[in-house]
């Protein structure tokens, strides 16, 4: 990682630790996945020792998450007349939106790791499959950025946060549940095969099993590093504009 990126990146956290944006974020995030989990999927009452239920849920968390933190990335830069500056800076396109994808990421590695107290308090109840578990926090990690990768992209073609944040959600929306129209109405099978491929769900569902596939990691690599290409790519329009 360069000192310019790395610098970016450290921007990045302060301007979420210097606002309510992280606390609100972090502190959101663990009460609702934590109340889904205890009262909603009634947990104790379940008596299985497996945390599927709650790892299920966090994709759609996700949903409305991630676009609360991208909206602001790139769309704030150009309210505020700041986005000419960091254009002139001796920063190449790469380490900006790297600067930038990873501040985003961070956050999100540091509200994944406050959940870990959860399933390790837990281990008294059970005979938990901790092999099972770390693949669904690793689909976990994966899902999220390639939704972060998404949300910097439309936050970089959007004129302010609002539209940023309601593009965003409306794009992960679709592109999580995509394949559940393959339940609702019928359709070909090349056609429910297609929404399936394209679908952040749909690859999510071997990691909730404990099974990596590395078609699905292939996937989320391929739509996290197109959606960053995508993102530098816009700037350097931006720039010759």
């Amino acid at each position: 990682m360069s000192t310019n990126t790395m610098s970016l990146v450290k921007k990045e956290l302060k301007s979420f630790f210097n606002s309510p944006i992280a606390y609100v974020a972090v502190t959101g995030f663990l009460l609702f996945t934590s109340i889904w989990l205890f009262y909603l999927q009634h947990f104790f009452a379940n008596n299985v020792a497996s945390l599927r239920s709650y790892f299920a849920v966090i994709p759609t968390v996700f949903i409305i998450l991630i676009p609360a933190l991208t909206m602001r990335i790139w769309a704030e830069e150009k309210k505020l007349g700041t986005m000419e500056v960091l254009m002139t800076l001796p920063f190449r396109e790469t380490e900006l939106v790297m600067g930038k994808f990873l501040g985003v990421t961070f956050l999100l590695l540091i509200m994944i790791i406050l959940t870990l107290p959860l399933p390790i308090s837990l281990t008294f109840l059970g005979d938990f499959d901790w092999g099972q578990i770390a693949g669904q926090y690793l689909g976990v990690i994966l899902i999220g950025i390639a939704g972060i990768s998404t949300g910097l992209f439309i936050s970089s073609v959007s004129t302010n946060q609002i539209s940023a944040f309601v593009s965003t959600l409306l794009i992960l929306l679709l592109l999580t549940l995509i394949n559940q129209v393959n339940q609702v109405i019928y359709m070909p099978i090349w056609l429910a095969s297609l929404f399936n491929y394209l679908s952040f769900g749909y690859h999510f569902e071997s990691f909730m099993k404990g099974l990596i596939d590395t078609r699905d990691l292939l996937f989320y690599f391929i739509v996290t590093g197109l959606f960053l290409y995508l993102n530098m790519e816009v700037l350097i329009l931006n720039k010759w504009k």
